[in-house]
């Protein structure tokens, strides 16, 4: 007999073909950005499959949608999926299907156990990284007084952006472009403060765990002293002598 289809089991089962998908859009994102030269026909490919996997996405909330038992909780709980999922609709801009795809991957990604979550986080650091880079270059690069040319340019800009550092030899011009970096700097900020904040957990729980070990070995040692104080105290009752630090009472004749 099979079990009914919940939706915990929807979500386990879903999880990695949608991470596979979210790898397809950024491929299907990065290439028309990477070779500007590239075909009208590798560009439909690309803005077609980009339309797949936000439809993809739009499945998976309407299943889980339906497999919730309480439907008003549930919408009121993913509002951020929601608002991802219509994003594209209200304007279909590619710039907005990539910023409702890194949050409906982000989504996902918090349904994975705690131990899992480090690699989840510094995953969703490289993907925001790289999408910021091909954004700012996207709308960067035919800037008339915009220094950000070539995809190195907009990576080395989307990691000093990201950390804070600010350089300032790159920058963007655009509204849009400022637009992102103001997103890349609050988004960056907490992702790297969710992989710092992982990190110090990792060490504390390992020099508890340490501690821990040391202390139950020191009263084992200890346990153990005592019994071979009481051993020896037994055998030399028996054997008649006498005990460092022990009377030994002489029996009358």
């Amino acid at each position: 007999m099979k079990r009914p289809l919940t939706q915990v089991r929807w979500e386990r089962f879903t999880q990695r073909p949608l991470f596979a998908l979210a790898l397809a859009f950024a491929v299907a994102y990065a290439v028309p950005i990477v070779s500007p030269d590239a075909g009208r026909d590798v560009v439909d490919v690309c803005l077609a499959v980009e339309w797949v996997v936000w439809g993809a996405f739009a499945l998976d909330y309407v299943v889980r949608l339906g497999l919730a038992e309480r439907r008003g909780e549930f919408v009121r709980s993913h509002w951020l999926d929601l608002g991802a999922v219509l994003l594209p609709v209200i304007q279909p801009l590619r710039l907005l299907r990539l910023v409702s795809t890194l949050l409906l991957v982000g989504q996902r990604a918090r349904m994975a156990s705690q131990i899992r979550l480090t690699t989840y986080v510094a995953g969703a650091v490289v993907g925001l990284l790289m999408f910021g880079s091909l954004a700012v270059l996207s709308v960067e690069r035919d800037s008339p007084n915009g220094n950000i040319k070539t995809l190195g340019d907009a990576v080395w800009w989307s990691f000093t952006t990201m950390t804070t550092v600010g350089y300032g030899d790159h920058a963007p011009t655009t509204g849009v472009g400022r637009m992102l970096a103001v997103g890349l700097m609050l988004s960056g900020i907490a992702l790297l403060g969710v992989v710092t904040a992982n990190i110090a957990a990792w060490f504390i729980a390992r020099f508890e765990k340490d501690d821990v070990e040391e202390r139950r070995q020191t009263e084992a040692i200890q346990v153990l002293t005592e019994e071979v104080r009481a051993l020896r105290a037994e055998v030399a009752l028996l054997s008649g002598a006498t005990v460092p630090g022990q009377v030994v009472e002489k029996q009358p004749r």
